[in-house]
């Protein structure tokens, strides 16, 4: 056997002198060196705006950046550090504990006494719990660092109200497909950075579905936009529509399960069902379940608009409502979600009545307010001797037995309440037949008690 040499490190390629800019992604090789170079955000920093032109005069403020993924915090920070001649320190609360956050802010204290400052990015803030979060506070108050915290979650929710005092929110929204198409060909032009002297051909349309498919996202777009010419090399550099069927076969929309974009859109479902608006209902509804939201907590919340916003107004909504929740559970996915959008469109095509919740509302306030109050000695049920003669049942009167089946002066409220009324049907659906009947009838029991009605 042939012995086999082993080769010397002087005969290993020079790794220093690798390319290390062509291995970075797409993505991160384009991002932006200058504000003019980012794209969206025109709210924020079109030139004139309160924002740019403290970044263009070096007089940062720290800072908590809202925004949906790929929409340019980070890259935000950077330029912040740039145009202000900072250092620029980067954490991601997801990978680091309080040790490495007193480290960072340690160092960061050492360039500020020599006359250095400090940009401090924060990713993912909202995951640092008070502690972690409370440690910057000293630093933010002194000036030793620029505070620059990214989050994708409501500031208000997950940030404590000691950190939020300190920094400025700037809300972010996610990039239009138009710009971001924008980035795409910048991206394809650039021969220093981007796919430039490539050889890629994509036409205006292709690049706009790659940007549509996006979802808001530039990092993600480019990242789309760098695997489709991979996959067109093979094909003479053109993206074609059959590449761009393999590179978007997967895309998922933005959904966050437990967050901000899932609650906003559950809001959406429920107030469209409430304006009677069935196309944007079913819209929201379809946005949910492709996100893969629960189809139970859908079922929940469909549940609870058949007897919250519909009411006693169609009755039949609630049936409908538990049907659905029920057929799902039989015919799971895909099948079981036409249920969820019959019944969605029923709930916001039928008539409406709050009058039920509103009623249940004004009686739990009454029970707030009036506390334990004793039940009428004639409401009572008397089943032993003693208690009839304690008078329980006494002056009862029975309805049936009563001229048109009801006793129209016998009150059900305890003593100190009087009358009230709580439901106030309206006039849709089956509550017109309602309201009729009870507005007889309580005119009624007021006449037979020989007073005015009294409002609850």
């Amino acid at each position: 056997m042939a012995r086999r040499t082993s080769r010397r490190p002087e005969d290993a390629p020079d790794l220093l002198s690798v390319d290390r800019e062509g291995l970075r992604p797409l993505a991160e090789r384009m991002r932006p060196r200058e504000l003019d170079d980012m794209v969206g955000q025109r709210r924020l920093l079109a030139p004139g705006t309160a924002l740019r032109r403290a970044v263009e005069a070096g007089k940062v403020h720290s800072m908590i950046l809202w925004g949906p993924p790929g929409c340019g915090k980070t890259t935000l920070a950077l330029l912040l550090a740039r145009y202000a001649d900072a250092d620029f320190r980067a954490i991601s609360a997801v990978l680091s504990g309080l040790p490495e956050v007193r480290q960072v802010l340690a160092e960061a204290a050492h360039r500020f006494a020599e006359g250095r400052r400090t940009v401090l990015f924060v990713d993912e803030v909202h995951r640092f719990n008070k502690a972690q979060q409370d440690a910057f506070l000293p630093h933010i108050e002194r000036g030793t660092i620029l505070f620059v915290g990214a989050t994708t979650e409501n500031p208000s929710f997950e940030l404590n109200s000691a950190l939020l005092s300190r920094c400025r929110v700037h809300v972010m929204e996610a990039v239009s497909a138009a710009d971001i198409a924008v980035a795409l060909r910048r991206a394809l032009e650039d021969e220093e950075r981007g796919l430039g002297g490539q050889g890629v051909q994509v036409d205006d349309a292709a690049l706009l579905h790659i940007a549509g498919a996006a979802d808001g996202d530039v990092r993600r777009a480019l990242t789309l936009l760098e695997i489709a010419a991979e996959l067109a090399a093979d094909e003479g550099g053109v993206i074609t529509e059959a590449t761009l069927a393999q590179v978007l076969a997967d895309r998922t929309r933005r959904f966050d399960k437990g967050g901000e974009q899932f609650y906003d859109q559950i809001s959406a479902l429920h107030k469209s069902v409430r304006s009677s608006n069935p196309d944007a209902a079913v819209y929201w509804l379809a946005r949910m379940l492709d996100g893969g939201c629960d189809p139970s907590y859908l079922a929940r919340r469909l549940t609870r608009m058949a007897v919250e916003d519909v009411g006693l107004a169609d009755p039949r909504a609630l049936q409908m409502a538990l049907e659905a929740w029920d057929t799902y559970d039989r015919l799971g996915s895909p099948e079981g979600e036409l249920a969820f959008a019959q019944l969605a469109i029923y709930l916001a095509s039928t008539a409406k009545s709050n009058a039920a919740y509103s009623a249940y509302n004004a009686a739990r306030a009454d029970v707030a307010e009036f506390g334990t109050q004793d039940v009428p000695l004639h409401l009572r049920n008397a089943p032993t001797k003693l208690m009839k003669q304690l008078g329980y049942g006494q002056g009862y009167q029975y309805d049936h037995d009563a001229a048109g089946g009801i006793a129209l002066d016998q009150t059900g409220f305890p003593d100190a309440m009087g009358e009230r009324v709580y439901y106030q049907p309206v006039e849709r659906g089956l509550e017109i037949k309602l309201k009729e009947k009870l507005d007889r009838l309580r005119t009624a029991r007021a006449n037979a008690r020989g007073e005015g009605e009294q409002g609850g």
